[in-house]
């Protein structure tokens, strides 16, 4: 099973970014999937989840009226990122298919990860 995360990039405060990950070796359609980001010396933070029918799930409050999710039926997740703050710079990370029953802000709780893809937003 892999996902493969990709758009990330530099940008200006303000501006806009897509990100994408697609997954291959089995299908998600009926599973949660999500975005997380990692800053230098921070832990991993919980960004976005969509549900099973691809509507959004949750989002941080960080990025909430800023950020959207959206998963589709071919088991791709993707993230628009608009209004890109400094504070936005990390790794992002897309996961998929959460533990029954447990928090999806948790990363322990999550099955399937990408391998990250790098946002830096400059001030």
């Amino acid at each position: 099973v892999q996902l493969q995360a990709s758009g990330g990039g530099l940008v200006q405060a303000g501006d806009s970014l897509s990100l994408s990950c697609a997954t291959s070796g089995r299908t998600f359609t009926d599973d949660v999937m999500g975005w997380f980001r990692q800053a230098p010396g921070k832990e991993r933070e919980f960004v976005a989840a969509a549900g099973w029918n691809g509507e959004p799930t949750d989002y941080a409050t960080s990025v909430k009226g800023r950020f959207t999710i959206f998963k589709d039926n071919k088991n791709t997740v993707y993230l628009q990122m608009n209004s890109l703050k400094p504070e936005d710079t990390a790794v992002y990370y897309c996961a998929a298919e959460i533990k029954a029953g447990l928090s999806i802000r948790n990363p322990q709780n999550w099955n399937y990860w990408g391998q990250g893809t790098q946002v830096t937003v400059s001030s």
